[in-house]
């Protein structure tokens, strides 16, 4: 038990002083904004613009109290009654690709959580054109359930795909908390790769 908390510790202190940026607070934002708080990632630069309704407690982390509130504000607040000693920063903006790399500039890893296909096209396109050396964590397939052995990681460069690649949000193929969670951790797994494998 001693070597497993002394362990604990020194990935903690690698962690410390490590940034991550989050693009989205959804389901993947939030959840694997959650992960990373919880093994001790310093620093965390979380960006959205919406709202919390109802609907989103399926598979989003907030709770009921919280609905009507901006994701960002209730994020930083569930992550600090987690972990207070990491750094939160959020913007309430919506990220396009002007804005992108001067909110992302000071990260080590940048995870994308947007929903819409286009966002995530845009941001991948941005990175990878404008900041080609930060590595891009993005999920995509992640709706329905079941199928747990068609989720996995790709790697192509610098991007780095989380998700099954192809089941999409649909009327009939929603998103829902398991996939989503599997998805979200998957990402938060792979920034912790990268970031406990870099340099000091």
């Amino acid at each position: 038990m001693a070597d497993s908390r002394n362990m604990v510790y020194t990935i903690r202190e690698k962690l410390k002083n490590k940034t991550v940026g989050i693009a989205g607070a959804g389901g993947l934002g939030s959840n694997c904004a959650i992960a990373l708080a919880r093994v001790g990632v310093g620093n965390l630069i979380i960006a959205d613009c919406d709202i919390i309704d109802e609907s989103n407690l399926n598979r989003q982390y907030y709770f009921l109290d919280q609905v009507g509130q901006k994701k960002t504000i209730a994020l930083k607040e569930n992550i600090h009654k987690i972990e207070p000693r990491v750094n939160v920063i959020v913007h309430d903006i919506k990220l396009n690709s002007s804005n992108i790399t001067e909110i992302f500039k000071e990260c080590d890893v940048i995870v994308e959580a947007f929903d819409l296909a286009e966002m995530k096209q845009m941001i991948i396109e941005t990175v990878t054109a404008k900041m080609p050396e930060k590595p891009l964590v993005i999920g995509l397939g992640l709706a329905g359930w079941g199928e747990n052995n068609s989720i996995k990681t790709k790697k192509t460069n610098n991007l780095y795909i989380c998700g099954d690649g192809k089941s999409e949000v649909s009327e009939s193929n929603p998103p829902l908390a398991p996939r989503v969670g599997i998805v979200a951790n998957m990402q938060a797994n792979q920034v912790l790769e990268l970031l406990l494998t870099a340099g000091p």
